[in-house]
């Protein structure tokens, strides 16, 4: 099963934004990565608006490479219920990434792993009150993708999450005391375009 609003062999990239976007965005992240959480949070809503404004479209790419370092299946579980929210729309998506970002658990704790977790964070997100995505969530139904998608992040050559690039140019989305970068500092890199 491969959730709708997804791209690329497998549905393994979710797309925000224009599919004839000029220029893409290309986001890799682990969903308990807390650098990632500190992007999400510092420039995520930017990144949305530049897509809605047209600038460019983004392109998530994720990772679970947390679940082995730190044990658990938590990245694994709240890409499948990404899945879920996606399969609803881009937005519901955007939203809910936001909400997992905003209640991430410390990289010791794998609260992600529980699937009733997931649903209380999706709460925040009305499009997603639906018994279809509950179902969606609790049933695991995206969890081959979402290791489809895993498998495409670790064939991807990319080592390190937050990694983002800008038609394949890398862009600077954490400063050296490890926290997202200004939007304008974020802005002024994409906006030579």
């Amino acid at each position: 099963m491969i959730p709708a609003n997804t791209r690329g062999p497998g549905g393994v990239v979710v797309r925000y934004g224009s599919d004839d976007a000029a220029h893409v965005l290309s986001v890799y992240a682990d969903l308990r990565c807390p650098y990632c959480k500190r992007m999400e949070l510092g420039l995520g809503a930017v990144m949305e608006r530049a897509a809605d404004d047209g600038r460019f479209a983004v392109d998530h790419h994720f990772g679970t490479f947390l679940d082995d370092s730190a044990g658990g299946t938590g990245s694994m579980e709240a890409l499948a219920a990404l899945g879920a929210a996606v399969d609803v729309g881009p937005e519901p998506f955007m939203h809910y990434l936001r909400a997992l970002y905003a209640d991430q658990p410390s990289e010791d704790e794998d609260s992600f792993a529980d699937r009733a977790n997931l649903l209380r964070l999706a709460d925040e997100v009305e499009a997603l009150h639906t018994d279809d995505f509950r179902e969606k969530v609790l049933e695991g139904k995206y969890l081959p993708w979402a290791a489809q998608v895993s498998l495409a992040f670790e064939n991807s050559g990319i080592r390190s999450t937050p990694t983002v690039l800008i038609d394949r140019t890398p862009v600077a989305v954490i400063n050296a005391m490890g926290y997202a970068v200004t939007p304008e500092a974020f802005l002024a890199e994409v906006t030579p375009l």
